[in-house]
């Protein structure tokens, strides 16, 4: 029953979104089957495909996917200890909304946000609190940065945030109630799993060694040196094949049921966001390789236009452009002022279910995150062009 003016909303049901965004049905876990059998056999073919597939596998896994798991199971970890409740904080604190919004939009990941578009449709919370959690959300691409380049993130990620509440409160305070949801609205939750599955805990018994690897390589140890080359290599292909499998035959797509275990929760999503992040790191790695594709030289003769650029892959739901997007950053491909427009003007998974429940409302939240992220991009661009390079 959705929540009323005397009721209290709860995180289930502030996580309830439509069955054609988060429920996978037969064919697309057939689609999924074909693409994780089609990197399996790229990732074991012989020559320099195979070679440069497990390179990047073992990269994205080590590099992106340990993180990934290790933040997801802290953080919904934390919630089933501490059983705090989310809806509950947004619609005690009216005049707050706009920041709390805009922080767990900027949190890694897209479930801060998506949570907040749904308490939107509920009648919860006020429009400019979409549009902040919208602005500061990065989404999945948060990861990748957090985990290859923590400096740029440390940077990135506060100047996303204040630009949403900054986004948020103007909206409220221009356009009023003018745009607030009708009180009432509902959606379908997402798939609950249920029982604990052992293909989870095989996941995590992956994760643990390769985030020891992980961490010691983003300080600078020598991993040869200390664990050796066939050990990373093992864990790397070990575990991007058992995410594979578990994201091939998930029911479920992104976003989990907080009703699952955090164990699940965490499998769930680290696989759909590590099958983003290698499709990202094949795309770039094979045009290098491959195709002798000099993107650095291609994109210097469009550079004028490059941050405009940035914001406009920002528009497209989904993660996976803006993980190109943050992968051609870390490569030195586009600079800073790029990163921080797509950053900005994206909305990362959270636009699904915003345009399944209020399409006119994700339109004009989009289109007003662009705003901002215009002014921080060519401000970037203009005034600091070797920043963070």
């Amino acid at each position: 029953m959705p929540p009323t003016d005397n009721t209290v909303a709860t995180t289930a049901e502030l996580t309830r979104v439509a069955p054609p965004v988060l429920t996978v049905r037969a064919p697309l876990r057939s689609k999924r089957l074909f693409i994780a059998a089609a990197l399996l056999l790229a990732a074991l073919a012989p020559g320099d495909l195979g070679a440069v597939t497990r390179e990047l596998m073992v990269d994205a896994y080590l590099g992106v996917s340990v993180f990934v798991a290790a933040t997801l199971l802290l953080f919904y970890g934390s919630e089933r200890v501490f059983r705090f409740d989310i809806g509950e904080a947004l619609k005690a604190t009216r005049h707050a909304q706009a920041p709390i919004a805009a922080l767990m939009g900027a949190t890694p990941g897209c479930g801060g946000a998506v949570i907040v578009v749904a308490a939107y449709s509920s009648g919860n919370v006020r429009f400019g609190a979409v549009v902040a959690a919208l602005t500061a959300t990065m989404g999945d691409a948060a990861f990748l940065l957090i985990a290859t380049r923590p400096d740029a993130a440390a940077v990135l990620l506060p100047i996303s945030l204040t630009a949403g509440v900054i986004a948020g409160w103007l909206i409220d305070w221009l356009r009023g109630d003018e745009l607030n949801a009708v009180p009432g609205g509902a959606c379908n939750a997402p798939h609950l799993i249920g029982k604990g599955r052992a293909r989870d805990l095989v996941y995590l018994l992956i994760v643990l060694p390769g985030l020891i690897i992980g961490v010691a390589d983003l300080a600078n140890v020598d991993i040869g040196a200390v664990f050796g080359d066939t050990l990373p290599l093992l864990l790397g292909l070990g575990g991007t094949a058992v995410g594979l499998s578990i994201w091939a035959a998930s029911p479920v797509h992104a976003m989990t049921n907080p009703k699952d275990t955090p164990l699940t929760r965490m499998a769930e999503e680290t696989s759909f966001i590590s099958v983003w992040v290698i499709g990202a790191f094949m795309a770039y790695e094979y045009a290098v390789a491959f195709a002798g594709l000099d993107l650095t030289t291609l994109f210097e003769t469009v550079m004028p236009l490059m941050p405009l650029i940035g914001i406009l892959i920002g528009f497209v739901p989904g993660c996976g452009p803006q993980i190109l997007v943050t992968t051609l950053y870390i490569n030195g491909v586009v600079p800073f002022s790029v990163l921080m427009g797509n950053a900005i003007s994206n909305d990362g998974d959270a636009l699904f279910p915003a345009i399944a429940l209020n399409p006119r409302a994700a339109v004009l939240a989009t289109l007003y995150s662009a705003v901002p992220a215009l002014i921080v991009a060519y401000g970037f661009y203009f005034l600091a062009p070797g920043f963070m390079s």
